[in-house]
């Protein structure tokens, strides 16, 4: 028997992931090209087209564990005139893209939430055309607060790892680097075994996001409604 509430889920979840996953590459990507690095879009990478992106475990992830990862975005630093910044500025492109527009799906999710009631954490919508709107904003919010979240654990091959890689002395970074790969292997072994376990990890992160989020735009809300 069909679960229809799992099916809606993964309907809304489509759109949803397709369209943050390629953004936060489209970012690192532009970011990465305005600092004078061609390599990207020489490998078609600078681009809105969600396929030139996805990666097929990365994205199975994100319906699994609301987590993923997209191909990590081909990146030349000996472009950068400053390579660790310039790193550094690329990495956190990804993240920030995620922040951006978990803030824009914020707006209408607040404003829904203001409108109709509310028991629980249950919202009372009063027709299916709003309850679709509503879900796929709600999906928008969490999941681009789950992506910022993830890709800021200092874990390779995520962005955090390249942000403290950046920020180490030459020494100690090369050393970490010549680890990258087992510790990658490792992460990724431990997300598809323990999704629940990774979930904990992000709970601070993530409670940091949201309500950062929500100290900007429920002041918003409050002037439109």
């Amino acid at each position: 028997m069909f679960d229809i509430d799992a099916i809606k889920q993964y309907l809304y979840l489509v759109p949803v992931i397709l369209i943050s996953l390629t953004f936060h590459e489209y970012s690192h990507a532009f970011v990465s090209y305005k600092l004078g690095d061609p390599t990207a879009k020489d490998q078609g990478r600078l681009t809105l087209n969600p396929f030139k992106h996805l990666d097929i475990v990365g994205t199975l992830m994100m319906f699994i564990a609301h987590v993923g990862w997209a191909k990590p975005v081909p990146i030349n630093p000996l472009y950068y005139r400053d390579r660790k910044k310039g790193t550094i500025l690329v990495s956190i492109a990804g993240p920030l893209s995620n922040i951006i527009l978990a803030i824009i799906a914020a707006i209408p999710y607040f404003y829904f939430r203001s409108q109709y009631p509310v028991i629980g954490n249950v919202l009372f919508l009063p027709n299916a055309r709003v309850e679709i709107v509503y879900y796929i904003i709600h999906y928008f919010y969490t999941v681009n607060i789950g992506l910022a979240a993830f890709n800021i654990i200092p874990v390779p091959p995520l962005d955090g790892s390249k942000i403290l890689a950046g920020l180490m002395p030459s020494e100690q970074y090369y050393r970490f680097m010549q680890y990258e790969r087992q510790i990658s292997i490792v992460f990724l072994l431990l997300v598809v075994v323990s999704p629940n376990l990774i979930s904990r990890i992000l709970y601070p992160i993530t409670w940091i996001i949201q309500t950062a989020i929500t100290a900007i735009v429920v002041p918003i809300i409050s002037l439109i409604t």
